[in-house]
């Protein structure tokens, strides 16, 4: 496989594996890169269509503000998914399988919380299901998150489409289909660059690194079990979190050019659920990039005024102080 990172062997020595309730992956853990900022801990959760790969250079950006952990989701980034254990990946599952890393990775220390679309959706079902951790959390950001299910400006039409095509595809034979046949590699390669957006990400690259795009995206549409693919499309399609509101303020980033959500409408929702609400544009040409190669390229994902915001997070762990010797 062509690496269309420049970093990518420095990406693969931040990358351990990850064993939790029979569930193995990876998880990504990158240190801070200041070390007045090695005391604060920062969780980021990606979201649909993701894997560890595809957030890197963003969680690069984020590690000036403290060390950055990103844990695989059960069924994406090639994580064993629930169906392998006798589960469904239900958005309850999502949200009790991240409070347990909770528990487990921040045991007596403060986090803040980033959550990517579908990461956000997860991390506020978490927080409604377990409020005492909501009690841990200093700072929580909506990376083009969403709350409901009205967020989305789609045509009627459209989201029936997508509805029928996730309760298809979501079916063992169904999924089956979908991975062997739609998803095989020269099927992706012949079809997948003709797309509106692939052309868009493919304008100006040279042809080797075409090649890599190409690479990245194939891995990246086979490496999500296509079963909890399809059922998570459908959770996006039909979720309600503004049912139980959490005694936390939500600093969103938002897309002035999102073709996915209403902006006005998804801070309608988030106000409803969260005591306080503080956008920060991005000024990107759609809801979110399918892979930036370079930390720098990465740095419009982070607005100026969610910076400031990450600079004054307080420590995760108090500092101590050896006792001077008598």
């Amino acid at each position: 496989m062509n690496h269309i990172f420049e970093n990518y062997d420095d990406m693969l020595k931040h990358i351990q594996p990850l064993s939790i309730n029979g569930l193995n992956g990876r998880v990504l853990r990158i240190p801070a890169n200041k070390k007045s900022r090695q005391n604060r801990e920062i969780l980021m959760i990606y979201g649909h269509h993701a894997s560890l790969e595809r957030a890197y250079t963003i969680v690069e950006n984020v590690a000036e503000y403290g060390n950055v952990t990103m844990p695989d989701l059960p069924g994406f980034g090639g994580m064993d998914s629930f169906h392998g254990i006798g589960m469904k990946p239900t958005l309850d599952n999502l949200a009790d399988y991240l409070a347990t890393f909770v528990k487990l990775r921040y045991r007596g220390k403060r986090l803040s919380i980033m959550g990517m679309s579908l990461g956000f959706v997860i991390a506020t079902r978490m927080l409604q299901r377990y409020p005492e951790l909501a009690k841990k959390v200093d700072v929580l950001v909506s990376m083009v998150g969403f709350t409901r299910k009205d967020d989305f400006t789609l045509s009627a039409p459209r989201q029936k489409a997508y509805l029928l095509m996730c309760n298809v595809f979501k079916t063992r034979l169904g999924s089956s289909f979908f991975y062997h046949l739609v998803l095989a590699p020269p099927v992706i390669r012949a079809f997948y660059g003709k797309t509106h957006n692939a052309k868009k990400k493919f304008r100006h690259l040279s042809a080797d690194k075409k090649r890599a795009m190409m690479d990245f995206e194939v891995m990246l549409w086979r490496v999500n079990e296509v079963r909890t693919y399809m059922e998570t499309g459908k959770i996006m399609l039909t979720v309600d979190n503004c049912g139980v509101q959490i005694d936390l303020p939500v600093h969103h980033i938002s897309v002035a050019g999102d073709q996915y959500f209403d902006n006005n409408v998804v801070e309608q929702h988030m106000r409803v659920i969260f005591n306080d609400f503080t956008n920060h544009i991005a000024h990107l040409p759609n809801h979110a990039p399918t892979v930036i190669e370079t930390k720098e390229a990465a740095g419009i994902f982070m607005p100026d005024s969610l910076r400031k915001v990450l600079k004054k997070l307080p420590p995760s762990v108090k500092k101590t102080t050896k006792a001077k010797k008598k």
